[in-house]
């Protein structure tokens, strides 16, 4: 018999529905159930793609004794942390106090007004080491739960009352400066792996928020040390099994320091935030590297993520036919089935394939670090060993394809898929790829229509899907990728958009008592603290998004309320910024903007026309992290009223004009691309590469 969860809708909680567990989703038959019958809630809170979920599932969850207890003592309620990120964040913090750490899967434990009072994350079913079987933790709770009755909701009012102290944001410091980001720079050197790569040790995430933070700080200042702090782990992440060598895309952490075994799941939000920092790195360095692993990210998420009408897919799960990573492992007898006899030795050295293997005789495929030095001791020059390669990545990419694939969990995310069209924005222009222009307005399209509608975004689409209001995190970064849009393609219903729905966000999720955003919108479901996450966690926080679209708002348009609130975010988050920064590396990056100051780019001109595309493609070869930029024909008096920066700028002579402003004060006018870049103060020609093919050999 299925439980309550088989009339949901996310993959996840319809992977529990047929699970003993009498299951229900987060709800008022639930919550009702437990007030009637005086029980105290399970509340288990997890995601499609996480691993240790799947193993929960299977060894508790799917247990019919275990199943009986949670039954007999509890009213069971299991959510799917990405649709709900509001109750993730609420008893994630709960689960933090009690314990010290969090993750997923997360096991909290309510009274029936759903006040948290123990928690933990993953529980073995039995004893092991340090960590108490699930079994004896029900019984344990319901026996403290009947018997020690007032202990427990004396517990479970200081929980409550943690979680809302958590929540409240003190008065803004007006500490505003660049020591802020000096500081979090000095703080990230001292965290900094430099063996591998990366920050801390084991197991290691690849922190794209920071690395992004550091080249923009690097492009800026011309700190050397920042760049190096990037370069290597860029590198190390890209030779690493983190990286999926044969189909591009990141998985979603290693378990070691050197990037070697990974976590198998691949998520929509890491892929598009690294491929970010790739195409950044690319523009910063030149290294054709740098554009190989952002184009494999990026043909891997065209190519298996996205859903035919334009939006994207959450994750893949790490697991296939009941084995995490079974998918991507390789034997050497696999390699020479698919490669050929001939080819078979040179590819196993190249990607690492040994009979030893690294798990259970199996081989994680990894890169050499120098590939340069590779080729010479195989007696190729290295474009010969990139052919090589790039045709034997077919290859194995059609063996592998006659696996069982790991699943996808196919619900869309107005949220990520934000994150996602700012990376193909951002790289349509940056890579010299129209394709991904055409995906990105495809994807725009897509979140216009089916989650935006009578003034108000919707954060999941998938078949027959509910309609749950979207969040602070959907709206911001679904205008940051608007804005992106737009300044890759300069269609101004981007634009437009994109300012329509920052408007209702401000209204939505500002509040004006405490001058602070919050996560959930004004009328949401009344929880038992309202969220507001200050750390970036795998994805940015809502308020260092909500932050960066409004600044760049205000660039465009001078409007001051947009500056004034962003302001205010950033003044509170001061602290954390120069202490913690790997937990704050998109608000860095918005500080960053905001004490540029912000270089404020008009172009006059005919956007598809000649000599506009030779001012357009100037700016487009160089990573300006202050920058924002508008382009418009003459005359079009819509785009100037709807962006300020384009009004009374008139052409020279007829032809396409530039006009760099900084600080709202500009420069002299010029239709000259090289005098556009000394504007901006660009160091130099950087060397392109654009002739080099990626060898990834996807498309």
């Amino acid at each position: 018999m299925p439980n309550h969860l088989i009339h949901e809708t996310s993959p996840y909680l319809l992977q529990h529905a047929h699970n003993p567990v009498d299951w229900y989703p987060w709800g008022q038959e639930a919550l009702a159930r437990a007030r009637a019958e005086n029980k105290p809630i399970l509340l288990s809170i997890g995601y499609s793609a996480c691993h240790w979920c799947h193993v929960m599932e299977r060894e508790s969850f799917e247990n019919e004794a275990t199943a009986a207890l949670m039954n007999l003592h509890y009213v069971n309620i299991k959510v799917d942390r990405e649709e709900r990120p509001d109750l993730d964040a609420i008893y994630m913090t709960a689960v933090q106090g009690l314990t010290g750490g969090g993750g997923w899967p997360m096991t909290v434990f309510l009274t029936p007004d759903a006040r948290p009072f123990y928690g933990g994350t993953y529980f073995p079913p039995e004893d092991r080491g340090p960590s108490p079987g699930f079994k004896r933790v029900l019984l344990a709770i319901s026996d403290a739960y009947q018997s020690r009755h007032d202990e427990v909701v004396k517990q479970a009012d200081v929980v409550a009352s943690f979680i809302r102290q958590q929540t409240v944001v003190g008065l803004p410091a007006d500490l505003l400066s660049s020591t802020v980001l000096d500081s979090a720079v000095a703080t990230l050197a001292n965290q900094f792996d430099r063996a591998f790569g990366g920050f801390g040790a084991a197991p290691k995430f690849p922190q794209a928020m920071a690395l992004d933070f550091l080249l923009r700080y690097h492009q800026a200042s011309s700190a050397p040390t920042a760049l190096d702090l990037v370069e290597t782990s860029l590198r190390r992440m890209a030779a690493g099994g983190i990286y999926d060598q044969v189909g591009g895309g990141f998985h979603r952490y290693s378990v070691d320091a050197r990037w070697l075994v990974p976590h198998f799941e691949k998520m929509l939000y890491d892929n598009a935030l690294l491929a970010q920092v790739y195409t950044h790195g690319y523009l910063v360095t030149g290294d054709p590297l740098y554009r190989e692993i952002a184009t494999g990210i990026l043909d891997y998420v065209l190519r298996e993520m996205r859903s035919p009408g334009g939006g994207f897919f959450s994750a893949q799960d790490a697991d296939s036919e009941g084995e995490e990573g079974a998918y991507y492992l390789w034997t050497p007898e696999q390699v020479a089935v698919a490669v050929g006899l001939a080819d078979a030795e040179l590819i196993c050295s190249y990607f690492g394939v040994t009979v030893a293997g690294h798990l259970e005789g199996k081989s994680i495929c990894t890169s050499p670090a120098d590939r340069a030095a590779f080729a010479a001791q195989h007696g190729m020059t290295p474009p010969e060993l990139e052919e090589k390669v790039g045709a034997v990545r077919t290859l194995l990419m059609k063996s592998r394809s006659r696996r069982v694939p790991p699943s996808t969990d196919d619900k869309i995310l107005c949220g990520w898929n934000g994150l996602m069209l700012t990376a193909l924005a951002e790289a349509s222009n940056a890579l010299g790829q129209p394709e991904y222009l055409a995906a990105a307005k495809a994807n725009a399209d897509f979140l216009l229509r089916e989650l935006w509608s009578d003034g108000k975004l919707h954060r999941v689409h998938r078949e027959h899907a509910p309609p749950l209001e979207g969040y602070l995190e959907d709206y911001a970064a679904l205008v940051n990728g608007l804005i992106s849009l737009y300044e890759a393609s300069f269609e101004l219903n981007w634009f437009i958009a994109a300012k329509e729905i920052s408007g209702v966000m401000v209204t939505k999720f500002w509040d004006p008592t405490d001058r602070t955003f919050r996560d959930t919108a004004l009328g949401a479901e009344a929880l038992i603290a309202r969220p507001k996450e200050r750390w970036d966690n795998a994805t940015p926080s809502g308020t260092s998004l909500a932050c960066r679209a409004l600044l760049r708002i205000w660039a465009l348009t001078g409007e001051p309320t947009a500056e004034e609130l962003a302001r205010v975010e950033l003044a509170r988050s001061v602290e954390l910024m120069a202490d913690h920064p790997t937990g704050v590396g998109n608000m860095l990056s918005a500080l960053h903007f905001y004490l540029g100051p912000p270089d404020e780019i008009a172009i006059i001109g005919e956007p598809a026309a000649a000599d506009t595309r030779l001012l357009i493609d100037s700016l487009s070869r160089h990573f300006l992290p202050h920058a924002v930029i508008a382009c418009a024909t003459a005359g079009d008096s819509d785009a100037m009223r709807a962006i300020p920066l384009l009004a009374d700028r008139p052409s020279l002579n007829g032809k396409a004009t530039a006009y760099v402003c900084r600080g709202f004060t500009c420069d002299l006018p010029t239709t000259v691309p090289e005098q556009v870049l000394t504007q901006l103060g660009v160091r130099g020609p950087r060397t392109r590469t654009d002739e080099v093919s990626p060898t990834n050999g996807l498309s």
